[in-house]
């Protein structure tokens, strides 16, 4: 069974793996304030939620879950004004996840990746077939 679920690309990651992402995040650069906070896996979830705050801007907050589907290990941004939104985790490293979904406009691709002590978080994919990426590295709230 492994080997047919390997052959056909899933990624054998459980949630309950994921316990490093888990906690309070935060990043300051130019003037913004960027907020991530994930609850620990529990019963084959996870649930987030991230906020931005710009002076003079709206504050942008996104809803996000990482759960087992059938597809495999699947990361969904949940943004107003938007459906959901599903990335796919590609096989990687085990302090590394991507996650992506290549029919959406932008991004295409969300990663999350440990940076010694610090989270590091970005998304990225084309735009008019230029390549575009934006990148976070948050501290840990104490």
């Amino acid at each position: 069974m492994i080997l047919a679920m390997l052959a056909a690309g899933a990624v054998a990651v459980d949630v309950a793996s994921l316990d490093w992402l888990a906690g309070a995040w935060t990043q300051d650069r130019d003037g913004g304030v960027v907020q991530e906070t994930w609850l620990q896996p529990r019963d084959g979830v996870m649930a987030g939620v991230s906020q931005t705050n710009r002076p003079g801007r709206k504050p942008f907050v996104e809803h996000m879950t990482i759960s087992a589907e059938p597809a495999g290990l699947t990361f969904t941004a949940l943004i107003q004004g938007q459906p959901p939104t599903a990335f796919v985790l590609l096989p990687g490293k085990n302090d590394e996840l991507v996650f992506e979904n290549p029919a959406h406009d932008f991004p295409q691709r969300v990663f999350y990746r440990r940076c010694g002590e610090d989270l590091c978080a970005g998304i990225e994919g084309r735009v008019k077939g230029e390549v575009r990426r934006q990148e976070w590295r948050y501290t840990r709230v104490r």
